[in-house]
Parts: structure tokens; C-alpha cells; sequence
């Protein structure tokens, strides 16, 4: 009896572990708009530029070698003014860990972030930096939705606030190469003209050397309904 109970907590041990295993990981995550995904949809990095989504969302990728790839698209509540949400975009890689206690630590490669942010009740100008963001994940798990009979991921940030649940889109992961894609030390940043015509949106980020192009401006807005309300796409 006793060898049984020894045996049946093994096995416990070892499908709690599993949870923990970096192979669970593997693939191509995003929110259930599934509009937001990581690999060269997103961010183009030969032309240094964001391709917007129709919806916004929350993707994630992590290979069997370690790296990861991000990608965010967000509205960001105004609460001093509702009618004036802000825009952003954000798009990191780099290398993972899942540690033993089945947290997991992200470290981005610190010249290749970038984010594009838009606040159109404020300034008719977008702001494109880089961007560097180390992040923990305190826990992760991985299960078969009820729902949608699909894998589903499940994360806690470092202080245990849950994120929005994603879905296994792509196994392997849609990545674009883990390398470094812009090796250099210098900080960039640009402003990029914008108007408020239009849907809240941010379009086709210029290149670099056409920042000054009117016929490349960075188009951002806010969507008027008929009513009058603003209307924002969650994932």
C-alpha cells in the first residue's frame, strides 16, 4: 500500500513538473481576436516599420531554442477624458527561461524593441522609440479550452494579475529570425505627423528616411460613431 501511495505521487510530481516544461510553451500564441500575431505580419524589420492589425490584441511566440518574439497592439483608456483613448504598438524578442518554480523570465535584445505610441487629443504626432522591456511571468499554464477546443495559455505577470488567456495558433512558432535585427547602440526616436480622420488607428509607420514624405505621414485617429460614442476594439 505504501509503495502505491510512493508510486501515485511520483507520477503527481512529474505532471506537475510537465506544466513547468518549456516545451509546453512552444508555438504561436494570441487573444482571441486572433488578428495580432508574431513574425513578419507585425513588425517589418528590413523597413523598420509597424503593419497594423484590424483589431487590436496580444500575441506571443517561444521556440524550443529559447528565444521569444512579442507583439502588442492596445487602446489605453483615458479616464480624464473617455472620448480620448491613446494608441500603441509594441514589438520585442529575445531569450526566455522557465525556472523550477514554473516561473518564466523574459530578456529582450535591448536595440531591437520598438514602440509607436498615438495620444490624437493631444498631439497630431506619433511617437516611435525603441523599446526595452525585461519581463516575469510568475506562473504559465497550459490546457484544452471547453470553449473552443484549442490549446489555451494562461499567464500570471509578476504580481500574480492574470493576463488575457491566448490560443495556439501556430506550432512552430511564426517567428521572424532571433538574431539581433538592428545591431546598434544609438537611442532613435522620431515623431511622425498624423491627422484625426478616420477610425482610431495607427497605419503603416514610415521608414526612416521618409519621415519628412507627406505622402508617408503616420494617419491616426479615433473612429465617431453615429451616436457620437467612441467605440474601442478589445481582444
Amino acid at each position: 500500500m505504501m509503495a502505491t501511495c510512493f508510486l501515485f505521487g511520483l507520477l503527481l510530481t512529474a505532471v506537475g513538473a510537465s506544466s513547468h516544461s518549456a516545451s509546453d510553451l512552444e508555438g504561436t500564441w494570441t487573444t482571441k481576436s486572433r488578428q495580432v500575431v508574431t513574425g513578419p505580419g507585425f513588425y517589418d524589420p528590413i523597413n523598420d516599420k509597424f503593419l497594423e492589425p484590424n483589431l487590436t490584441g496580444i500575441s506571443y511566440s517561444f521556440n524550443a531554442d529559447g528565444h521569444y518574439e512579442e507583439a502588442y497592439y492596445r487602446a489605453i483608456a483615458n479616464p480624464q477624458d473617455p472620448s480620448c483613448p491613446k494608441g500603441i504598438m509594441q514589438w520585442q524578442h529575445g531569450t526566455y527561461t522557465v525556472n523550477s518554480d514554473g516561473s518564466v523570465d523574459l530578456t529582450p535584445i535591448a536595440v531591437d524593441g520598438r514602440q509607436l505610441l498615438s495620444d490624437p487629443c493631444q498631439s497630431s504626432t506619433g511617437t516611435y522609440t525603441r523599446y526595452n522591456q525585461t519581463e516575469h511571468f510568475e506562473s504559465f499554464s497550459v490546457s484544452v479550452d471547453s470553449y473552443h477546443g484549442v490549446q489555451r495559455l494562461d499567464v500570471k505577470n509578476f504580481d500574480g494579475s492574470p493576463m488575457h488567456p491566448m490560443y495556439l495558433i501556430y506550432k512552430p512558432p511564426q517567428m521572424l529570425p532571433t538574431q539581433t535585427l538592428n545591431p546598434t547602440s544609438s537611442k532613435r526616436k522620431r515623431q511622425v505627423e498624423g491627422d484625426t480622420g478616420g477610425r482610431f488607428s495607427i497605419k503603416n509607420l514610415v521608414s526612416r528616411e521618409k519621415v519628412g514624405d507627406p505622402n508617408n505621414w503616420l494617419w491616426l485617429g479615433i473612429f465617431m460613431t453615429t451616436l457620437g460614442g467612441i467605440t474601442l476594439l478589445r481582444s
